[in-house]
């Protein structure tokens, strides 16, 4: 853009924040890609969640509307410091012109987003807003946009078909057997996934302490982590062979309590290794822990067939960032790294959160800048890689 021309600290940040955008994972669902009511938007889980943290009731909805309003402008003043309650704050004063005070700015809110609600070109208007030209979904009944430009980009997730191999394989009265079978199933799905024009699959994993390097035969007796770590390899493998891409979301894990938590493994990603290096496939990382960040990114500076996504879950937090920024700026070209997942189960938490994802791109470019790191000319790639070129590229999508 400057084409040696120096900008100010404002005019920087403004066109960083208008650089494109792939949002590489959402919850999206094409047939509903917008809020209902202004109660759907507050109630996004990660904002929930802090709500509940200031005192918020486990079971608003339950509660009569007045109530429930004031139970509501509590929590979210208490929580104004938080990082969702600033994304939630941008929803409503960027798309809606409306600032959330008292419960008279809520039933404003509401009336707004039920009107918007009912127009058919409101998905599209708030991705144009937010210049986010695609967005990928995991479930096939989800990928046809309604209302939009284009169709998200389909990576279809497969941990539940895991999951279900690896009980039925471990439970087996032949589990070798059991083994063959699932493999077959396994070629059978990506078969079809490729045919359908699929670039690649997701899945996320559970803790696990077999390492990929260790492969062993499954027989009786074999651990549902070896099973597990088998079956990865011959997931990289097939994946490999139709010239596909592997999606890792890691460090959620749920087998400690009823609530997913996350977990800081300092091998998780080291245990995983030799799958980098024996398949020739593209990966990308996308980790909830903060420790995993620089994990990923050495993965990444080891493997040319690596690369670094967004922030997942527990991970989405300015400190871990900046953070995460740093360590990709110095080992990595930026063409290996995407940094947009926004987690939305609606169009208008995309726009949030790309906001502010938006917002600490340009604050940590421009004081690299200011330190005499890079210069202007070298710091706009690299935005536009980490918003929208690295995951393009990996996807296949043309501008």
């Amino acid at each position: 853009m400057s084409n040696g021309i120096k900008t100010s600290r404002e005019t920087f940040a403004e066109h960083i924040m208008g650089l494109p955008v792939l949002d590489t994972h959402t919850h999206l669902v094409g047939d509903r890609l917008c809020a209902a009511d202004f109660w759907e938007i507050a109630h996004y889980f990660w904002l929930f969640r802090e709500m509940q943290a200031a005192g918020y009731p486990d079971d608003p909805m339950e509660l009569p509307e007045e109530t429930r309003i004031a139970a509501f402008l509590e929590a979210y003043h208490g929580t104004r410091n938080t990082l969702m309650n600033i994304a939630f704050t941008h929803i409503f004063k960027d798309l809606y012109g409306i600032v959330i005070r008292d419960a008279a700015s809520i039933r404003e809110a509401d009336a707004a987003v039920q009107k918007s609600a009912r127009s058919a070109s409101w998905a599209q208007e708030v991705a144009d807003r937010m210049h986010a030209r695609r967005f990928v979904v995991n479930i096939p009944e989800h990928a046809e946009f309604q209302g939009m430009k284009q169709n998200a980009i389909l990576i279809p997730r497969i941990d539940g078909k895991i999951g279900g191999w690896v009980k039925e394989i471990a439970a087996s009265d032949d589990p070798a057997a059991a083994f063959t079978r699932a493999r077959e199933k396994l070629a059978e799905l990506l078969d079809k996934y490729k045919d359908d024009g699929c670039k690649g699959i997701m899945t996320t994993l559970p803790g696990y302490e077999a390492s990929a390097n260790r492969k062993v035969v499954i027989e009786q007796g074999s651990t549902k982590d070896e099973i597990l770590m088998m079956l990865l390899h011959e997931v990289c493998a097939a994946v490999e062979q139709r010239g596909m891409l592997l999606q890792l979301f890691l460090g959620v894990e749920r087998s400690w309590c009823g609530t997913a938590v996350p977990a800081n493994d300092p091998s998780r990603i080291l245990k995983l290794s030799a799958l980098f290096e024996t398949y020739a496939c593209t990966f990308e990382l996308v980790v909830a822990t903060e420790l995993n960040n620089l994990d990923i990114v050495q993965a990444a500076w080891n493997f040319p067939n690596v690369h670094v996504g967004g922030h997942w879950w527990f991970n989405f937090r300015a400190s871990t960032y900046r953070d995460s920024m740093q360590y990709r700026l110095e080992a990595l070209p930026a063409i290996k790294s995407s940094l947009i997942v926004s987690d939305a189960r609606s169009m208008e938490w995309s726009y949030g959160k790309i906001a502010v994802i938006k917002r600490l791109v340009a604050e940590f470019l421009w004081k690299q800048i200011e330190a005499g790191w890079i210069d202007q000319d070298t710091a706009y790639p690299i935005a536009e890689d980490w918003l929208y070129r690295s995951a393009a590229k990996r996807y296949g999508i043309e501008d």
